[in-house]
């Protein structure tokens, strides 16, 4: 089971992200960008991969995704992405299940690598990124070193190990909410739990 941190631990490692990751200002950009084309597939899949190609960089150096692809894969599920988009983590019940892991599957299609010799090859890192994106207080951030942390390694059947990562960061969520308000940023709690697992178990910057 994942270690609950204390107050200051959370703190540290959100600071400590926030003073050492210079990419958080793409994440900033393809938010505004989605928030502001809400509604309008084309420019949310134009959106997203700002952020993609480079945030997910070591995978999609064998190749780009399909954009015709994932803007099909937003505009089909528009309505169901737009209910996400309004909640939070702490809403997430397991009865939604069925119905995340099916977004969850569609998207790993979509932006799965659609050229070259890994031609394919699919990224439950890219998925969850983009759900992130489309319901950023909803869907939780992973990579592999996160996942695995919280004893989801996605390996065989990412779906399911993402609804269990859900679960479990909703738990942690419901602790950590009065550290999140006390840290005060105006961000949203999901996102300061993600600053905090990437700059304890992706980078290892904090102990």
């Amino acid at each position: 089971m994942i270690q609950v941190p204390t107050t200051e631990d959370f703190q540290r490692g959100c600071s400590t992200f926030q003073a050492k990751e210079k990419r958080d200002a793409m994440y900033k950009t393809a938010t505004f960008l989605i928030d502001h084309f809400w509604g309008q597939a084309p420019e949310i899949a134009d959106s997203l991969g700002v952020l993609l190609l480079t945030w997910n960089q070591a995978f999609y150096r064998y190749g780009a995704f399909d954009f015709h692809l994932l803007e099909e894969a937003i505009a089909d599920n528009q309505t169901q992405l737009g209910a996400f988009r309004v909640r939070d983590i702490l809403s997430y019940s397991t009865e939604e299940d069925v119905a995340i892991k099916l977004l969850f599957n569609r998207f790993m299609v979509a932006l799965q690598i659609c050229e070259g010799a890994k031609k394919g090859t699919q990224s439950p890192v890219s998925a969850a990124k983009t759900l992130h994106l489309l319901a950023p207080r909803f869907f939780p951030l992973w990579d592999l070193k996160i996942a695995n942390a919280y004893g989801c390694r996605y390996a065989h059947n990412p779906s399911d190990q993402y609804v269990r990562f859900i679960g479990k960061t909703k738990g942690l969520a419901e602790r950590l909410a009065e550290a999140a308000q006390v840290f005060g940023s105006g961000k949203s709690l999901l996102k300061l739990i993600d600053e905090y697992n990437y700059a304890k178990y992706t980078k290892g910057w904090v102990l």
